[in-house]
Formats: C-alpha cells, sequence, structure tokens
C-alpha cells in the first residue's frame, strides 16, 4: 500500500483529491492537511509515503512544508500541485526536494499514476511543463548551485553530452538513439551524472542545467 497524506488549503479539493485517491487499491489516504504547517506535522506523526502537497497555501506554503520534509523526512516523497502550470513556486518546490509536480487540471488517472512514480523514488513531472517553467523562471543563478560541491567540469564527455540532452528534453531511449548507445549505458551514465552534480533526480538534474548556463532558457546550449 501507498500511504498518502494530502495538503490543500481547500476542503473541496482535499476531499475531491481522496475520493480519486482512495478507491485505488494501492493507495491509503492517510490524513488530510489545510496548511504547509499541519501537513509537515502529520507527516511526522503518520509517516506517509508521498504527499500531495498544494503550493499555495496559508501558515506555511507548499515550498517551504517541502524543504522541511526533505530535512526531516526523506523518505517521504513529495508531489507537489498548483492551479497555475506556470507557477515559479513549482521550480522552487522542486528546488526544495519535490518530486514531481502537476497541474490541478490532470486526469484521475495521470494523478494515480504520479504517486506510484514519486513512490518508487523517481521524478513525475511533465516533461512539456518542467521546459517551459524553466525557460520562464530560470534565468540566471539565485544561489550557487546545488552541485556546488561538483562542478560540471568533472563529468567526463560523454556524460556531459547526456546531462545535455536530458536538460533539452530528451527521454532515455531518444538519448541512446541519438548516441548509438544502449538504455542500460544511459542509466549507467545518468546515475553517475546525479553522483557528481549531487542531485537527486531528473528534475534536479536539469533545473541545475539551466542555472550553470548549460541550457539557456529557449533551449539552446550554453
Amino acid at each position: 500500500m501507498i500511504r498518502v497524506l494530502i495538503a490543500d488549503d481547500q476542503p473541496l479539493v482535499r476531499r475531491g483529491l481522496a475520493l480519486i485517491l482512495g478507491p485505488d487499491p494501492e493507495v491509503e489516504v492517510v490524513g488530510e492537511a489545510e496548511d504547509g504547517a499541519r501537513a509537515v506535522a502529520l507527516a511526522q506523526r503518520l509517516r506517509p509515503d508521498v504527499v500531495v502537497m498544494d503550493i499555495r497555501m496559508p501558515v506555511m506554503d507548499g515550498v517551504k512544508a517541502t524543504e522541511e520534509l526533505a530535512r526531516t523526512l526523506p523518505e517521504t516523497r513529495v508531489l507537489a500541485l498548483s492551479t497555475f502550470d506556470m507557477d515559479e513556486y513549482v521550480v522552487a518546490a522542486l528546488r526544495a526536494g519535490a518530486y514531481g509536480f502537476l497541474p490541478k487540471d490532470i486526469s484521475p488517472e495521470e494523478l494515480i499514476a504520479a504517486v506510484r512514480i514519486v513512490h518508487t523514488g523517481e521524478a513525475a513531472v511533465a516533461p512539456r511543463l518542467l521546459s517551459r517553467l524553466l525557460s520562464a523562471y530560470v534565468r540566471t543563478p539565485a544561489r550557487p548551485p546545488s552541485w556546488a560541491a561538483g562542478t560540471p567540469h568533472e563529468l567526463t564527455p560523454r556524460e556531459l553530452e547526456i546531462w545535455r540532452l536530458m536538460a533539452t528534453g530528451r527521454g532515455n531511449a531518444e538519448i541512446a538513439a541519438e548516441l548509438d548507445i544502449s538504455v542500460s549505458t544511459v542509466k549507467n551514465h545518468i546515475t553517475g551524472i546525479f553522483g557528481k552534480l549531487g542531485v537527486r533526480d531528473r528534475a534536479q538534474a536539469v533545473i541545475a542545467a539551466y542555472e550553470s548556463g548549460l541550457v539557456e532558457a529557449g533551449g539552446g546550449s550554453g
């Protein structure tokens, strides 16, 4: 069972999400929170596998709550939700440690699939939204990049090439085809890239590529 906590300041939204997730035989909704502070407190008590987290909430917003959960409960994965698909807070949430993001107008099937994906530790971000978000909101680093402990210069030429292709929206199979290597080889390289950059998943690696200037807003390479 995937134990899920729902955090949203609108009671009707919380109830709607619970009604979507509850009937799934692999999901158990263990609690609901009306703000970020309550979400953190409940998560620390209930230890859910996944927190479906609204970004904009009173008392403590979803970004700060995500950051706190990433620090204190790293085994709990956050799936961020926003009313607006173009929302700078979404990029902040991904930086803070969210494993994925979806707009609230997604289908029930997409929501359930995303919960399952983040539960496995993979990133769940719609590629079309991630590229648009980064082009709109990641201009220059607001702070030292998250991979500051390691630099792009420590990547091998092949790793740098794969990182750039990841950042421009290509999936593993597309990267493998373009470089004429196997998908498993691509996956191995990506694991090495994550380790050297100090990032946890694909979304954070893509953000780091934009922040470093490796890929520029609009899709060009730096």
